[in-house]
């Protein structure tokens, strides 16, 4: 198949969109400079409705943008049950989850479970988040370009550097503030451009949106009595809904990407206001973005072919390139950039609150005995692991190596899951503790790699068993750990559901007061005593 060229116009629509991203950064450059605080959390200036738009559009990746569309028009919309799933979880992060991390004031989600169970499990969960998203940030950079470059004679090489160097560039000078109203931007270019493709895809059609109904219900391209079936040949609504809750569980609580916007509003009853409307969102995903697969499905029927051999991965940007307006066309690939662009930044963001606040400012504080607030360090961190991601998808891209690459990402993604088991512990269970939420972590590992081996079940039961084995497992072990080490010294109860209202002492706080009874007063200014999450 010959590559069309994008031409002049789509390529300066294109570039006028890049520039404007960047132009965010350089706006929230000086506030963001002024303290890690607002380099990671805004200061909590950002509003709700913002806040909502950014969760959204960092969770909706490029990769997203494409396979969705590509899952309706290969099968049908049974995987919408996902999008309800994230409405539906909602009333249960606002309830149980947003209280305590708001309470804690936390800049990373990790600083909950040192409270709750210790350094260690806090530095195991911020590890693993940084290693998986530091894979999932080539990922995000290699998949759209592979898409977009063998759809256009556009270099790989250019649409990678241009959408993970400006990634990195705007991150890095305007920090979370700046990231989440360019996340504003590119969720309202997605939603666009969604709009654009379906307008022009059902106006193409004789008959219009009739004939996309027919042939969708004569192919069973929406839903049949077989997607609520055990064991059918469609995909079991049930399953991929009770499976995407516990992915969502771990995005929405567990993951720092999504759990450092809930700091970046003014007030709990704000973030609650985010994840509403987040949830809003994630509903309007399903008639735009699987309407989409159900558009090109009848389009590439009756008004057009596709090539012989052609990878489906491409399919929008084969659409947006060859039957869209010059312009217009340019837009949509925009899109496209900005559902990467937007999940990279977020990333970066993350991976650098995690370095910084679990790793470098918890266990090698300043040695003038001050919490730091410069955020140098939290930049530099940012170019490095940008640099990293965008030589691996430039590697990925020439040498064909994905396969190795998706290898990595299965490992470290094994313990995501589990790991929303360990916060589900946390919060729900007063027994559980160090050992016992360690060993869940491994064990509902275990189970999910065996369940993946083993069976054909799909990575949503996959995904149950990992939850359901990480929460069982660890609070049996968590049993047997108590008795014998007897009980946790530390008054947990303020960190779970049972003691929501009641006031808690910060675990450093207690271990520091304790050590100043036998020990000379320390400085006025100790971080150990006075760390709080924003580190301003």
């Amino acid at each position: 198949m010959e590559a069309p060229g994008l031409g002049g116009l789509n390529w300066a629509v294109i570039i006028v969109y890049l520039l404007a991203t960047l132009g965010i950064g350089v706006w929230f450059t000086r506030r963001a400079g002024s303290s890690t605080g607002a380099f990671f959390t805004a200061n909590g200036r950002i509003p709700a409705w913002a806040a909502g738009f950014s969760i959204y559009a960092t969770t909706l990746s490029a990769i997203t943008f494409m396979s969705t569309p590509e899952q309706a028009f290969l099968e049908d919309w049974s995987y919408a049950a996902g999008n309800v799933a994230i409405f539906a979880i909602v009333p249960v992060l606002v309830l149980f989850y947003i209280p305590f991390f708001r309470k804690l004031n936390v800049t990373t989600a990790y600083e909950y479970l040192e409270e709750r169970f210790g350094p260690s499990v806090r530095v195991l969960g911020s590890v693993l988040f940084v290693l998986f998203h530091i894979g999932r940030v080539a990922i995000v950079i290699y998949l759209p370009t592979l898409a977009i470059s063998s759809v256009t004679d556009v270099s790989p090489a250019v649409v990678a550097t241009a959408v993970g160097v400006l990634s990195v560039i705007y991150t890095f000078l305007g920090g979370i503030e700046g990231v989440v109203w360019s996340d504003v931007v590119q969720g309202i270019i997605l939603l666009a451009g969604a709009v654009l493709i379906l307008a022009f895809g059902i106006s193409a059609l004789d008959g219009g949106l009739s004939t996309v109904a027919a042939d969708a219900a004569e192919d069973g391209k929406f839903l049949t009595a077989e997607n609520w079936q055990f064991g059918g040949a469609a995909a079991a609504i049930p399953i991929i809904f009770l499976g995407s809750v516990f992915n969502n569980l771990h995005q929405y609580t567990a993951s720092q990407d999504v759990v450092q916007r809930y700091q970046t509003t003014d007030s709990p009853r704000s973030t609650a206001r985010s994840l509403i409307i987040n949830g809003f969102l994630a509903l309007l995903t399903i008639p735009l973005f699987y309407g989409i697969g159900t558009v090109l499905f009848s389009f590439y029927q009756h008004a057009d072919q596709l090539p012989a051999d052609f990878n489906t991965s491409a399919l929008v940007p084969y659409f947006i390139v060859t039957v869209l307006p010059a312009g217009v066309a340019g837009l949509l690939i925009a899109a496209i950039f900005a559902a990467a662009q937007s999940t990279i930044s977020s990333s970066l963001n993350s991976i650098s609150a995690c370095i910084t606040v679990d790793l470098r400012d918890r266990f090698f504080p300043s040695r003038e005995g001050g919490v730091r607030s410069g955020v140098g360090f939290s930049r530099l961190v940012i170019v490095l692991v940008g640099a990293v991601s965008v030589s691996v998808a430039l590697y990925l891209s020439v040498t064909d190596q994905a396969q190795t690459w998706n290898l990595f990402l299965s490992v470290t993604g094994l313990f995501g899951v589990p790991m929303a088991g360990v916060f589900a512990l946390g919060i729900f269970t007063r027994r559980a503790n160090t050992a016992g939420v360690l060993g869940g972590l491994g064990l509902g590992a275990c189970i999910a790699w065996s369940v993946q081996q083993a069976t054909s079940l799909s990575p949503f039961a996959v995904s149950m068993a990992a939850f359901a084995g990480a929460v069982i497992l660890g609070y049996l072990v968590s049993l047997v750990a108590a008795g014998r080490r007897g009980a946790e010294p530390h008054d947990v109860l303020p960190l779970t559901i049972y003691g929501r209202r009641t006031e808690y002492i910060r675990r450093r706080t207690s271990w520091a007061l304790q050590a100043s009874r036998t020990e000379p007063a320390a400085p006025e200014e100790n971080p150990d005593l006075t760390q709080g999450a924003r580190h301003e």
